[in-house]
């Protein structure tokens, strides 16, 4: 059993200061390009870029893809023209706002002890830089990723969803293929960090820092600071650190981070890729992807309208296994087989999102799982997807060895 460890970057392991520090960084990167740009458009265009990141919902866009969506045309320009430009201010310029930062002290000592007992560690900061910006801010908090072997780093290249949507979490967890294991989280923010992972049922450890206090009705299971995440950890009964998915507000995130974690796996794979079996007899992940679609498009769907339309319908049975032979699935597009689940699984996500409390428990009459509800079975689909996610993850692996 390995423990899933996510850890926030600012104001976690690192003293950032964001107030302080995005006003810099801004002026830092309008100067930087002021020849090509005036900074007051600069500035609107960042600014604008960013609150499109934190309000994406669409699994099919990475938060870069959104980012410049916006902030490119509204400077007129492609970013072909800006790109040299913006790697040498990352390269050059911006490790220069190191001053503005210190490292936490604790942080270190706690993520070289999490590498000693085998954990699986995640920097789970907020993606709304790119990679080579938070490299640079974990060489600042001492933790440079050329040294310490971390699972997963968050970045707006790779990712969909932004904190403080739950989604993110979800997001982070459906990288990782979902494992079956523990996980906890450590961070600051009350609004970005412990409410929303709070929300996946997820043990959160909260660093306490000065003038903050926990707001009424807001729980966590640890608090204090970064020195004491070890003994927290240590006291926990791990068995029971494992996300709570019997709710609607959790349900939702999960079920709209599987494509788009599957997006960013998938992401520039070749054709040998997609078709290669880890064993013979087992699923091709064109083979699982097509799976997926399918189940979204004739079993899902169709049950969330039937649930929603009739009063306690009979929901038959599917036996969809077959359908890998019967559909021919291994001679299918991967790529738009993972498009077409993208869409169903958001027309899905839309009739959820749409409907109140009480229709999540409108009953249904199931052939296998008898009397149930809405909720109950779209936490079979939640847990169905996690299943499938270990084993996309498995199978690229199996891909990338023998390719």
């Amino acid at each position: 059993m390995t423990l899933t460890l996510l850890l926030d970057l600012d104001d976690t392991l690192l003293d950032t200061h964001m107030d302080a520090f995005i006003p810099a960084y801004f002026q830092a990167l309008s100067a930087a390009l002021a020849d090509e740009v005036d900074p007051r458009t600069m500035l609107t265009a960042l600014m604008d870029g960013t609150r499109r990141m934190m309000a994406n919902e669409n699994p099919a866009k990475t938060l870069r893809q959104v980012f410049d969506s916006v902030f490119f045309p509204a400077l007129g320009l492609d970013r072909d023209c800006l790109q040299s430009r913006i790697e040498t201010f990352y390269d050059n310029v911006f490790p220069s706002l190191g001053h503005l930062t210190r490292p936490r002290p604790g942080a270190v000592e706690l993520v070289e002890w999490a590498f000693e007992q085998g954990y699986r560690v995640v920097i789970a900061t907020n993606p709304l830089f790119p990679l080579k910006a938070i490299h640079h801010r974990m060489r600042w908090a001492g933790l440079p990723p050329e040294k310490y072997p971390f699972a997963l780093v968050a970045s707006y290249e790779t990712f969909h969803f932004t904190k403080p949507s739950p989604a993110f979490y979800a997001e982070v967890m459906a990288q990782l293929g979902w494992p079956d294991d523990p996980v906890v989280m450590v961070g600051d923010d009350l609004e970005n960090d412990v409410r929303p992972v709070s929300t996946l049922g997820i043990p959160v450890f909260w660093v306490e820092n000065l003038g903050v206090s926990l707001p009424e009705g807001l729980t966590v299971t640890g608090r204090g600071r970064i020195d004491g995440v070890r003994a927290w950890i240590e006291s926990l009964d791990l068995t029971a650190c494992q996300p709570d998915l019997s709710r609607p507000e959790a349900l939702l995130p999960v079920l709209r981070a599987i494509p788009a974690a599957l997006s960013q796996l998938t992401s520039g794979l070749s054709e040998t890729a997609w078709r290669c079996k880890p064993e013979p007899g087992e699923w091709c992940l064109v083979q699982l992807i097509c799976h997926l679609r399918d189940v979204e498009n004739d079993v899902n769907l169709p049950r969330v309208k039937k649930i929603l339309a009739e009063e306690n319908p009979f929901i038959a049975g599917e036996v969809t296994d077959r359908w890998i032979e019967e559909r021919e699935y291994a001679q299918q597009d991967g790529p738009l087989a993972l498009a077409e689940f993208t869409t169903a699984r958001t027309e899905t996500l839309g009739l959820l999102a749409a409907i109140d409390a009480e229709s999540w428990l409108r009953p249904a009459r199931h052939t296998i799982f008898g009397p149930s509800t809405l909720l109950e079975l779209m936490g079979f689909v939640a847990e169905h997807d996690r299943s499938h996610m270990r084993q996309v993850l498995t199978t690229i692996a199996a891909a990338a060895e023998i390719v």
